[in-house]
């Protein structure tokens, strides 16, 4: 009975012995465990604060373009990206105002600006494209002593509001009007079409200005309305989440460009006249009726046949095609936009007085239109405000190329990175309502 006893108690000491150490060897895988998960809790905290620490600290000021040295950041370009974005948005909801809710016109007459929003992307790389090339303006202006001055920034915020500070904002130049005489049905004689390319006589004066109507100079407000609509710009944009110091900041670049423009032209001379034509033109849709006139031409003279076709009145039903024109004072460029580098040639080749040959031109893959010009004078002139803003704008363009040529850096940072905000109004993608038929 004894030995019963012990061998029992000998077996519960066993049981004790066993369960303490299972009980220890579990209390230790379990503070392995705690350890590591602590251990990686740690490591993926630690990755956590260092996205953060990048997404929020350190990405914002990595450069997205390197401009002579100058960089773009992250930041800077995200926050142009939203102004551009703002900025559209407005216009979207003004014209939504101005055209009384009426969607399809504002999709009509503000397409682009809908399909900027919608192409985010592209978006982004024409506003990185803009801030580099106001990068080189501002390096350029500034190397020249040219500045801008927050005075100048309100100035030029007031004069677009028409807000002159108690001054009169500057006078439009009156237009030129161009007027195209009517030939008379009788042929005008060739002897009155002289060469007028002057040889001691002074050149005429610049005129400034559109050659067309001018628009009607805007009222100056007062400063209490031009607070007021100001204000109401501000919180517009405000409520986009883009500050007023931004839309300052685009103004100012906007005057730094206006300024280099006009001192570029100044050091390269640019031309502010250049030689223009004025001619006759006869068009026609088939080659063999311009041929017919030429020989008509050759048995009369240009001016007879052109009188003739110009006074015929208007017949859709007629089987001629031919129509006539005359081309007032034209630049080479401005007849080549207009009527194709072969007519522009032409133009500038002949002798005053003198008609061309037929000239063909391609309009695309399945149509060309056949022309016989005759010139009726040719000199210097001025050049249109339209022409030398074209001229002054090119040569910034050409300036800023030549300075970017190995001294721009994209480090492709901005991929991806792109904003999508603020957000475009589902209204302004909305299909129109069709008009329902009348009597429906």
């Amino acid at each position: 009975m004894a030995k019963k006893q012990e061998s029992t108690t000998n077996d519960g000491e066993r049981r004790s012995r066993k369960e303490v150490l299972m009980a220890r060897k579990r209390a230790e895988q379990t503070r392995q465990i705690r350890i590591g998960v602590a251990v990686v809790g740690g490591l993926l905290l630690l990755v956590f604060l260092a996205a953060a620490i990048n997404e929020l600290v350190i990405a914002p000021n990595r450069p997205v373009a390197i401009v002579s040295g100058e960089e773009i950041s992250l930041k800077e370009w995200q926050d142009r990206v939203r102004f551009e974005r703002a900025q559209r948005i407005i216009l979207l909801e003004n014209q939504l105002e101005a055209f009384q809710g009426n969607v399809g016109v504002v999709q009509q007459f503000a397409g682009q600006a809908i399909n900027d929003l919608l192409q985010a992307e592209l978006l982004g790389q024409n506003t990185l494209n803009q801030m580099i090339d106001e990068a080189v303006i501002r390096q350029a202006a500034e190397a020249r002593g040219i500045t801008v001055t927050e005075e100048d920034v309100d100035a030029e915020i007031g004069a677009t509001f028409n807000f002159f500070d108690g001054g009169l904002p500057t006078r439009v130049p009156t237009a030129t009007p161009t007027v195209e005489p009517t030939p008379s049905v009788t042929p005008i004689p060739t002897a009155v079409i002289t060469d007028i390319i002057p040889t001691n006589t002074p050149l005429p004066t610049v005129t400034l200005g559109p050659t067309s109507t001018p628009a009607p100079t805007a009222t100056p407000v007062s400063a209490e309305a031009f607070q007021e609509e100001f204000e109401g710009l501000v919180a517009q944009f405000e409520d986009l989440d883009v500050s007023e110091e931004q839309y300052r900041e685009i103004v100012r670049n906007q005057l730094y460009r206006e300024r280099l423009i006009e001192a570029l032209a100044e050091e390269d001379e640019l031309a502010e006249e250049a030689q223009q034509v004025s001619f006759f033109v006869l068009q026609f849709e088939t080659e063999e009726e311009a041929n017919e006139a030429a020989a008509v031409m050759d048995s009369s003279d240009y001016l007879s046949v052109w009188n003739e076709i110009r006074s015929q009145p208007a017949d859709p039903e007629a089987g001629s095609t031919a129509q006539a024109s005359e081309v007032l004072w034209r630049t080479q460029d401005a007849v080549a936009a207009s009527l194709g580098a072969e007519i522009a040639e032409s133009a500038f080749a002949l002798p005053v007085g003198e008609q061309s040959d037929v000239i063909s031109r391609t309009v695309d893959a399945e149509t060309s239109r056949y022309y016989l010009i005759q010139v009726t004078g040719r000199e210097v002139r001025p050049l249109s405000a339209s022409e030398l803003q074209t001229r002054q704008q090119e040569n910034l363009a050409a300036f800023i190329d030549a300075q970017l040529t190995g001294n721009l850096t994209l480090t492709e940072y901005d991929r991806g990175r792109t904003p999508t905000t603020p957000v475009l109004d589902p209204l302004f993608t909305t299909p129109p309502t069709a008009t329902p038929p009348v009597g429906g």
